[in-house]
């Protein structure tokens, strides 16, 4: 991020004081926790070329080294720098790592650190990180900053889906779920708070906790899964207009977007479905006589003890709702991290996936993108009203 951008946003509210230590340990469990996240980061790269990391795969997606390189920018901002008081050890680098002054569209065009260089600024800026938290001690700017690398590191792993580079072992493959895809948990109506409590680390786009009312609705018990949609795909799903929305069938269109993603007829018929669009999902969903859940019903579920669901952190789940700021939402640390997204453009996923990192993702992230996108580690659980018109009858685990 360019140090102009947020020199005046410098204040922090004191609502988003994160209590640190309910996270880790002091100095020494942030120094374990991100020489870890560091260690993941380049195995998952490893068994790459130098050709692998810098080309571009699709204009969607950053060149790999462009990631490595933002993750160092990052942290050298956010530690050294603004935590620290040093200067930017690069500050020739700001401009070019920062996300809203150079488009995923134009990265691959430029100069970005390759190779020995790369490597070598990702020491250094580590190095500095270090001496500053012996210093210091641990923050939630230390915890913003481990959560962005391993954020990256899904996002890095969607590239190689993407570009059809081979996935390291054990990655990127949601694993079988059990029960029937005609099970629901039958949840009532009622109040509850939503959003992430006022203790511990969160980002701004899940606070404050607030009251949601919620009429009666029922959720599937597991998300769907290969066999089904293999169902759907061979019942016509991609050709019948009536399923589709107006929005999702000119992109179908457009696309050429006739059969369901590469993996659903190798795939495990009992994992779940991954790789779709939010479209897609819903699509699916009127197939099935029934709808995506609200990200408010999805939460409710997800933290309802009595009955709880199967499979949820396999796939991110599609949800029916756009990405909006909660009511008294404030921006911290900075005002690009969430505000520029809110809007009826983005949907919200939720969940986290077979390619998310357990540190980040919990009841209350909300992750979002645009409805087309298929790179994510995405599927869909579906939600009704009442009775499915048209209730699945996949598989038993």
């Amino acid at each position: 991020m360019a140090r102009r951008r947020h020199d005046a946003e410098a204040a922090r509210p004191a609502l988003y004081v994160v209590g640190v230590a309910q996270i880790l340990d002091g100095r020494a469990g942030m120094r374990e926790a991100l020489d870890g996240a560091r260690a993941r980061t380049l195995g998952l790269v490893a068994h790459l070329s130098d050709e692998d990391l810098e080309r571009v795969v699709d204009p969607i997606m950053s060149p790999i080294a462009w990631d490595l390189g933002h993750i160092a920018a990052y942290e050298d901002l956010w530690i050294a720098h603004r935590l620290g008081g040093l200067d930017m050890l690069r500050p020739d680098l700001a401009a070019l790592y920062d996300a809203f002054e150079t488009p995923r569209a134009v990265r691959g065009d430029l100069e970005f650190l390759r190779g020995a260089e790369l490597l070598a600024y990702l020491e250094a800026v580590r190095a500095r990180t270090v001496a500053v938290t012996a210093r210091d001690g641990a923050t939630d700017l230390h915890e913003l900053v481990l959560r962005h690398e391993l954020q990256h590191t899904e996002t890095m792993l969607q590239t190689m889906v993407l570009g059809g580079l081979p996935l390291p072992d054990g990655c990127g493959v949601p694993a079988p779920v059990a029960g029937r895809d005609d099970d629901w948990i039958a949840l009532p109506a009622a109040e509850f708070l939503m959003g992430a409590g006022p203790d511990g680390f969160a980002y701004d786009n899940e606070r404050p906790r607030h009251l949601v009312s919620l009429a009666a609705f029922r959720i599937a018990r597991r998300p769907v899964t290969n066999a089904t949609w293999l169902t759907f795909t061979e019942g016509g799903g991609y050709e019948r207009r009536p399923w589709w929305s107006h929005e999702a069938w000119m992109w179908k269109e457009e696309y050429d977007i006739g059969d369901c993603p590469e993996g659903v007829r190798t795939g495990d018929p009992d994992a779940p479905v991954v790789h779709v669009s939010w479209f897609e999902a819903d699509a699916f969903a009127r197939w099935a006589g029934a709808r995506l859940p609200t990200e408010a019903e999805w939460e409710r579920a997800a933290t309802w003890d009595l009955d709880p669901m199967d499979g949820p952190g396999q796939v991110w789940e599609w949800t029916a709702s756009a990405f909006l700021a909660y009511p008294g939402f404030r921006a911290y640390p900075y005002r690009e991290y969430s505000e520029p997204f809110f809007g009826d453009r983005y949907r919200v996923l939720r969940g986290g996936s077979c390619a998310t990192h357990p540190r980040v993702a919990g009841p209350t992230f909300r992750n979002w993108d645009l409805p087309q996108r298929r790179q994510l580690f995405a599927g869909l659980r579906l939600a009704t009203d009442h009775e499915p018109t048209n209730p699945t009858s996949g598989r038993t685990g």
